[in-house]
């Protein structure tokens, strides 16, 4: 049964999306936000699984994340620099600078996917700035490194 618990904690996490490169940015969002973050989804076609592991984690979001709360991740991963910013705003909008098509293997952006899915769900706003990277890799961990410490301080704030 798909699902996710997200709560204040050291950053561990125990996340099975059937996806290895989401596995691997939501266990660099939790250790980023210190967050402890359990997190399973039934297997299925990957950008299904991708759709299905923002959604879940929104859910795990909602409640927490009060209306006019706010936070601004900046955060780094090699070469790539990100900022993000998140507000419980009651409307679900993704507003992005970074196209990363293609990035996974996917043949979709799988950060738009996941980050759509998870603001419709969580009705946050959410902005995400590339202000510098050329590797997909390093760009991704620093974008869901920089979602991770921006959702710590709006549930914080």
């Amino acid at each position: 049964m798909s699902g996710a618990r997200i709560a204040a904690g050291s950053g561990e996490a125990n996340v099975a999306t059937g996806v290895p490169l989401l596995d691997h940015l939501l266990t660099e969002f939790a250790a980023a936000g210190r967050f402890d973050l359990s997190l399973e989804i039934d297997p299925g076609e990957p950008a299904a699984e991708v759709d299905a592991a923002g959604g879940a984690l929104g859910l795990a979001l909602a409640p927490l994340l009060r209306h006019g709360a706010h936070g601004t991740g900046v955060m780094l991963s090699a070469e790539a620099l990100a900022l993000v910013a998140v507000e419980g705003s009651g409307q679900a909008l993704v507003a992005s600078n970074a196209d990363l098509t293609g990035a996974g293997g996917l043949g979709t952006d799988i950060a738009a996917r996941f980050l759509t899915a998870l603001t419709d769900t969580a009705a946050m706003t959410l902005h995400v700035r590339l202000i510098e990277g050329e590797d997909t890799d390093h760009v991704l961990e620093a974008i869901f490194k920089a979602l991770g410490v921006a959702c710590s301080e709006a549930l914080n704030s």
